[in-house]
């Protein structure tokens, strides 16, 4: 597919690229004793959400959130409580933006980038995650992948986003954490932007996408987008 050499729009994944999803810990150092079981709790959900839109059927990914809750715990032969899950849900709607998220957009912002978001969760009621976090009007739209029940990295996902902007998938540069989020981006021809949160590598395999733009830190990675479009 044929690049554009126009600035792209910009797509933020929300989850971890821009919310702080540490400030969820907590839950997991009363349930399990070990906060990092965070990790193991987190790729059980990205697993199944995937294995969802594999095996063509659909639920919400709160829902799923907290089905892979329960699953861990009883991986661990550990007890859940209501209440557990309640500050669980409670905590996922309130997750801070990391401290280099405002300072990051509101630059691309004022350079003239557009700039949407692009999540696995539904859409919810005001104050939204974004709205708690502070960050609600650096966006132009905000996109869930409710709107076509398949979540990321399906390419329909993507491609919802291209549609609703009115723009081709190559005018579109999704910006994320995680590898599998940038590979099937660049898959359906967009731009990928690697933000190396902590957790978070590039795999070296032969025949990985590897992503246009990659930093540890997303005002750095703000310098690229600026010296690849300096005017968008």
């Amino acid at each position: 597919m044929t690049r554009d050499d126009s600035a792209p729009i910009l797509v933020f994944d929300v989850n971890e690229t821009l919310l702080d999803i540490t400030t969820l810990e907590p839950v997991f150092d009363r349930v399990f004793g070990d906060g990092t079981v965070l990790r193991e709790w987190f790729a059980q959900l990205v697993l199944y959400s995937q294995t969802m839109t594999l095996s063509g059927v659909y639920t919400p990914f709160g829902e799923l959130a907290v089905g892979a809750l329960r699953m861990v715990a009883d991986i661990h032969q550990r007890n859940l409580s209501d209440s557990d899950v309640d500050d669980l849900k409670a905590r996922m709607g309130s997750m801070p933006a990391h401290s280099d998220v405002v300072p990051a957009l509101s630059l691309l912002r004022n350079s003239g980038f557009r700039l949407v978001t692009l999540t696995n969760s539904p859409p919810s009621p005001s104050p939204t995650t974004l709205e708690r976090a502070g960050i609600d009007t650096l966006f132009e739209r905000t996109f869930s992948v409710e709107a076509v029940q398949r979540f990321k990295p399906a390419p329909e996902t993507y491609r919802h986003v291209a549609t609703e902007m009115g723009v081709e998938t190559s005018n579109l540069c999704l910006v994320a954490c995680h590898l599998w989020d940038t590979i099937g981006a660049q898959a359906a021809g967009c731009h990928g932007a690697l933000i190396l949160r902590p957790h978070n590598a590039l795999l070296p395999a032969a025949g990985i996408p590897q992503p246009d733009f990659v930093s540890s830190d997303l005002q750095e990675l703000v310098q690229q987008f600026l010296s690849r479009w300096p005017t968008p």
